[in-house]
């Protein structure tokens, strides 16, 4: 068995480390955060210049190619640094994956250049806000079929990023007849500003910056040519992002871990009480080394599901194990972190409390963690809970 990176994406993250370090530093996402609700449009482009927005979409439409480990090292790299305000890079991947994947000719050939190039930005609404969770279940958004498109009226919550994106990627319930509910929608992709679109942002704990929002939906006309994937089949289009989504949020929770174990084991060998370094009291030293430990199992874990996904074979369940795994072990590292800084941990000039406030949502979102082993055990014959 080889636990090892191939040398040349081995040279991949060294390098993207190093450019990390210089361009993107913790003190520099600090001052982002501090802006809140004001979108990074530099951070955005920084990554544009990098290439990064063009990982994991096809070479013919200007990406660099679908390469799940890549996407997974830079999700970790970035997060180590900027914690939640790597959704600006993660967002627009997700979304850009479903277009590649299901999105016409057309739609692939207009898009896909400019969202690899970081000209444009896509943002998802599919969550409504009775629903969370139980996505078909409390489908409520509807669209109404009409000359030449399609009328779109509902609202959709946890948006994040919508108030500064080209375009809104909405699921939407096209055929209320449809026997089954995932057979019966269909996904849109919404130009913003469109008539009868209103967004507004939500106040909230962690990630700060990057902006999550309400979408009201008031018969927003939306052209034929605008839907991606086949109609009354949109749940389709979604999928084949699902897996890999999450994939790409467990490597954001290992690179908050990643973050947490630097700041953590550097300040232990800086502060000292009672006449020596806090790194030689033995508390302490369990915390870092109960943090070492899940690093590493979150890491087996991540690099398990994107090599499974890369190879063609089922990746669910190893996706959804990632996810519940790298998430619950980021969320008690920041945790430990904070507590290992004491009074510093809580101040808003350390980064505890930022990688503890933005990796709390990992828990929830895209899959509530709970809901996430309810699939893990499915996966072994047993009847489904909900």
């Amino acid at each position: 068995m080889d636990f090892s990176l191939t040398p040349e994406l081995a040279d991949f993250q060294r390098h993207l480390h190093s450019w990390v370090d210089s361009k993107l530093p913790k003190a520099a996402a600090r001052e982002w955060e501090a802006r809140e609700h004001e979108y990074p449009v530099e951070l955005w482009d920084l990554m544009a210049e990098q290439g990064l927005h063009a990982v994991g979409l096809p070479e013919e439409y200007g990406g660099s190619g679908v390469d799940v480990l890549s996407q997974v090292i830079i999700g970790r790299e970035l997060s180590r640094t900027l914690g939640g305000l790597v959704w600006i890079w993660g967002l627009s991947s997700f979304c850009a994956r479903s277009i590649a994947e299901s999105g016409s000719e057309a739609l692939k050939a207009d898009l896909l250049p400019r969202l690899a190039g970081g000209e444009i930005k896509i943002a998802i609404a599919v969550t409504e806000p009775s629903g969370g969770t139980d996505l078909l279940g409390s489908m409520r958004t509807t669209a109404r079929k009409v000359e030449g498109g399609w009328l779109v009226r509902g609202q959709k919550i946890w948006s994040t990023a919508a108030h500064v994106s080209d375009y809104l990627l909405v699921l939407a319930k096209s055929d209320p007849d449809a026997e089954r509910p995932s057979r019966g929608m269909t996904l849109f992709l919404i130009p913003n500003p469109s008539k009868g679109l209103e967004i507004r942002q939500i106040p909230k704990l962690g990630m700060r910056a990057v902006g999550s929002c309400e979408v009201f939906l008031d018969d927003v006309f939306v052209p034929d040519e605008y839907i991606v994937g086949d109609v009354h089949d949109g749940w389709r289009g979604i999928l084949t992002s699902l897996n890999n989504e999450r994939i790409i949020v467990s490597s954001l929770c290992l690179g908050v871990l990643d973050g947490v174990l630097e700041d953590a084991v550097q300040y232990m060998k800086e502060r000292h009480a009672f006449g020596r370094p806090i790194g030689q009291f033995q508390a302490l030293q369990h915390y870092v080394a109960d943090m070492a430990m899940w690093q590493m199992q979150s890491e087996l874990a991540i690099y398990r599901a994107a090599w499974l996904q890369q190879t063609g074979q089922d990746v669910g369940t190893a996706a959804t194990m990632a996810k519940v795994i790298a998430s619950d072990y980021a969320t008690k590292a920041a945790d430990l972190g904070i507590q290992i800084l004491g009074g510093m941990g809580y101040a808003q000039e350390t980064d505890m409390q930022r990688y503890w406030r933005d990796v709390r949502l990992y828990r929830i979102g895209p899959i509530t963690n709970e809901m996430g082993k309810n699939l893990i055990a499915e996966s072994f014959g047993l009847g489904r809970s909900f």
